[in-house]
């Protein structure tokens, strides 16, 4: 697949499909009840962009931009309407998993800002590690970006681990009071490896608490159905919107 993969982009998602954390979303249970289900056309996009497939018919983004067959504009797109929405859903999902460990927490904590007023995504309210508490704060970054191309081509989860160097630096003040975390992840699915370890330690205590020895694979799978759906939103998003019949169904 490598020999075949001629461009930097496919590249990179070569790349990336080999690192098994990038497929774990596929081994999810889909259940409606549980919020682990995909719709048919969120399914088709998810696997079309792992699999390098055609997602939609060339178009213009709403922002002006120009978007390709396979769609993966809308992965960078800065009005990207999947962004926010998996920022907010990856960081329900770390705060439940630390409270089904028993560990209470909060998220936007204050007292952790930054002079621009910038803070961290969540603080946990009982110690973490060697008697501090710990301080998370979540990015997803596009694996496909011109910026990220030249080495996501070459090593896979390079952007992740650039993002996390990021965050770290953005947030060192916070280092003598707490143990910091970085959630970095890659909308190919790969994770910063220091985040990807962590992710792992949080379901083993989910276990311990909880007595079901599967927690640490379910929490990494419904971190990387969270990660897919959101770019099932980004890339959607690029598609112009129309009028609908809305009248029909006041009939």
């Amino acid at each position: 697949l490598r020999v075949s993969a001629t461009s930097l982009s496919e590249r990179a998602r070569v790349l990336a499909a080999e690192r098994p954390e990038s497929g774990l979303w596929l081994n999810v249970l889909p259940s409606p009840q549980l919020g682990t289900h995909l719709d048919d056309e969120s399914f088709r996009v998810a696997c079309a962009l792992r699999l390098g497939c055609d997602v939609c018919h060339p178009h213009s983004c709403p922002c002006g931009a120009d978007v390709d067959e396979s769609g993966r504009h809308g992965l960078s797109c800065q009005r990207a309407a999947g962004r926010h929405s998996r920022h907010a859903a990856a960081n329900d999902v770390i705060s439940r998993a630390l409270r089904s460990a028993e560990v209470p927490n909060s998220k936007e904590p204050a007292g952790c800002s930054r002079a621009d007023g910038k803070r961290p995504d969540g603080l946990t309210l009982v110690p973490w590690k060697r008697g501090r508490s710990l301080v998370w704060d979540f990015t997803c970054v596009d694996t496909f970006a011109p910026s990220h191309l030249q080495t996501t081509s070459v090593n896979s989860g390079s952007a992740a681990v650039e993002a996390a160097v990021r965050k770290r630096r953005k947030y060192d003040f916070l280092a003598q009071r707490f143990h910091f975390m970085p959630i970095a992840a890659e909308t190919s699915g790969v994770w910063e490896p220091d985040c990807l370890r962590f992710l792992k330690e949080v379901g083993v205590r989910v276990a311990t608490a909880t007595g079901e020895k599967r927690a640490p694979a379910f929490l990494l799978q419904r971190m990387a159905l969270t990660i897919q759906r959101g770019n099932v939103a980004s890339v959607l998003g690029t598609l112009p919107r129309g009028e609908r019949f809305e009248e029909i169904f006041l009939l």
